[in-house]
């Protein structure tokens, strides 16, 4: 089944985590992704950990299936000539290099410029600002803006998210310039230069944050699993050692409490509404993990959900993606790749209601399409060997 980006194709000279994982979703979704590499190296994210058996990386392989590597020297003259003949039949150009790097390059968006071109540069910092030529970090991104300072527990150090949240949120918000940009040009016929800062995506998920900022003057703190607004809204340690998280609104409570025996916070007229419940947190948060603490998770999980109380347990990630669900919808699917064989991925989680999930794309070796994508620009079979020759290619 093609994808509904086929026809698309999408020059790539992204590396490491945000933009390569935009480019992968497209590739996924049906567009052709034509990645640039340094010849020799590539993507420095190849040499990352975990490594597999035959030496291949997993965290490339985490953000780069579907894609045709071409290498190319972009320091080189001639490389960068091959560079804007990729450019000159590509529908998009995706870079994350520091502003101006690329104009120093001649293949910036005034280098390539066409007027039905979509450029979109994904920087740590936008184009503009006193922060422009700073380079960006995943975990730096979530201290800057906050992130790292929200989480945690209250009475802990600032921690780090789980997951690199800066990078693949960015990535998120790469993906919605490229389709804003080409549901523009299918509009009005125009392209644009699209400007992504992670470090303005970062900022965007205040937006509950920025609220209670705006609306109290309140610069919100780490509250650990508890919601700052929301009593209920937490995680709880049953009595086998295993947690649960419970997020109830106030149609909830009652059934809550009979599920637990408390009986007495259940008729106090008080603890109702979610105010008198918030006003009052620390006595109830005591009473609930009090009950909880009394029964195992998994049948008490089962008896909540039973009683509609929106709750559920605390898996971990090998728990998550085993679960019958999941396993159902076919979130974790699998690639044969040249090297490293069959290969669990997880799929991009979008899909039509009358099919599958786009099936994961193969990571490519370094320079495998470089040879076939070079001919496809009527470059020929010698001067393709007079570029590899010479280290512009590999």
């Amino acid at each position: 089944m093609t994808g509904p980006l086929t026809g698309i194709t999408v020059l790539d000279f992204s590396r490491v985590l945000a933009a390569p994982l935009a480019t992968q979703v497209l590739a996924e979704l049906g567009a052709t992704v034509v990645k640039v590499e340094r010849p020799g190296s590539g993507d420095e994210t190849r040499g990352f950990e975990p490594r597999l058996p035959h030496g291949e990386s997993a965290y490339f392989f985490a953000f780069n299936r579907g894609k045709k590597s071409v290498t190319l020297d972009l320091k080189d003259p001639r490389g960068q000539e091959v560079a804007r003949r990729l450019a000159s039949r590509a529908d998009v150009v995706v870079e994350n290099f520091l502003p101006g790097a690329m104009d120093r390059l001649g293949l910036g968006y005034a280098d390539l410029a066409r007027p039905d071109l979509v450029y979109v540069s994904a920087t740590g910092f936008g184009q503009t600002g006193p922060d422009r030529d700073r380079k960006g970090y995943d975990t730096v991104f979530q201290a800057l803006s906050g992130v790292m300072a929200m989480t945690g527990e209250p009475d802990g150090p600032p921690a780090k998210t789980g997951i690199p949240v800066a990078d693949m949120t960015s990535g998120l918000w790469v993906v919605i310039a490229v389709l804003s940009g080409l549901a523009g040009r299918a509009a009005s016929g125009r392209g644009r230069h699209l400007d992504v800062s992670m470090m303005d995506v970062q900022l965007s998920l205040h937006a509950l944050n920025a609220a209670r900022l705006f609306a109290l003057g309140e610069d919100p703190v780490r509250t650990g699993t508890e919601h700052p607004g929301r009593v209920p809204s937490a995680a709880f340690q049953a009595g086998d050692g295993a947690w649960l998280h419970i997020s109830g609104s106030d149609q909830h409570w009652g059934p809550l409490c009979t599920v637990l025996g408390l009986d007495d916070l259940a008729a106090d007229p008080a603890l109702r509404g979610n105010s008198g419940r918030v006003e009052q947190r620390a006595r109830v948060m005591k009473a609930l993990r009090g009950a909880i603490a009394q029964h195992d998770r998994d049948p008490l999980v089962k008896e909540l959900r039973a009683a509609d109380v929106p709750a559920g347990a605390v898996r971990s990630v090998r728990e998550a993606l085993a679960d019958p669900h999941a396993v159902a919808r076919g979130v974790v699917g699998q690639f044969t790749h040249p090297v490293e064989g069959k290969f669990p991925a997880l799929r991009t989680p979008l899909r039509e209601t009358a099919g599958d999930a786009p099936a994961p794309g193969v990571p490519p070796l370094l320079g495998a399409d470089t040879d076939d994508v070079l001919a496809e620009l009527g470059i020929s079979p010698a001067e393709i060997g007079e570029l590899r020759a010479e280290g512009v290619i590999r």
